[in-house]
C-alpha cells in the first residue's frame, strides 16, 4: 500500500524503519498517552516484525503505515487502521520534531479515503485520552462526531483511564470530503 498526499507518503513499514520509529516511541512525552511504551529498542524491533507479519496475512484486518515526508522520504510518524466487521479504528503517532504542522490531519484524511474506499467500511472510530487535546483537534478537523466518553474503560500503566469516543460514518465522511473539495475550488 502506498498513499500520497499533498506533503506525505504514506506506505507500508519496512524492517529498516525500526530506528526512525525508536525515535519517537522511546520518548515519555509521545507515549504518555498510549497503552504503551516509552519503547526500548526491542520493543521497537518487536513492534515492526509484528507488522510485516500482518502485512503477509492474506485476510489482513490490521494496517500500520509509516507517514514520511514527500520530497525528504524521513519518517515522522505512523498510522494505523484496524478493521472489525464494518468497522474500523484508526490511530496515530507523530515524532515530536514534526508536530503542530498539519501532518496527522493529512494523513488521517488519508486513512479515511483508504478506509471508506478501499477497505468499504461503514464507520471508522477513534479514542484519546482527556488530556490530548492534539489528538481530538485531529479527529474533530476530519470530520468525526464526539459520541461521548468511556470512563475508565482502558486499564493500562498501573491505572484505569477515561477515552473520549469519536466517529464518521461513510455517508458523513462522503458529505465532509465534498464540502472540502468546494472550499478548495
Amino acid at each position: 500500500m502506498h498513499l500520497e498526499t499533498q506533503r506525505l507518503v504514506i506506505r507500508e513499514i519496512q524492517d529498516t524503519d525500526w530506528k526512525a520509529i525508536h525515535t519517537y516511541t522511546q520518548l515519555p512525552e509521545v507515549t504518555q498517552h498510549t497503552a504503551w511504551g516509552p519503547n526500548t529498542e526491542a520493543d521497537t524491533q518487536a513492534y515492526v516484525k509484528e507488522v510485516i507479519a500482518q502485512q503477509q496475512q492474506s485476510s489482513r484486518q490490521d494496517y500500520e503505515f509509516a507517514i514520511c515526508l514527500q520530497h525528504e522520504g524521513t519518517l515522522i510518524g505512523g498510522i494505523g487502521i484496524h478493521v472489525h466487521q464494518t468497522n474500523a479504528e484508526i490511530g496515530y503517532v507523530l515524532n515530536p520534531d514534526h508536530q503542530g504542522r498539519g501532518y496527522v490531519t493529512e494523513a488521517a484524511q488519508a486513512i479515511l479515503t483508504y478506509g471508506f474506499e478501499i477497505l468499504d467500511v461503514h464507520r471508522i472510530y477513534a479514542t484519546c485520552r482527556p488530556a490530548n487535546r492534539a489528538s481530538e483537534k485531529v479527529m474533530q478537523k476530519i470530520g468525526m462526531t464526539r459520541e461521548g466518553m468511556m470512563r475508565e474503560h482502558w486499564y493500562y500503566k498501573g491505572e484505569f483511564h477515561d477515552s473520549y469516543l469519536y466517529s464518521i460514518l461513510a455517508k458523513e465522511y462522503r458529505k465532509h470530503s465534498n464540502e472540502s473539495n468546494k472550499k478548495k475550488l
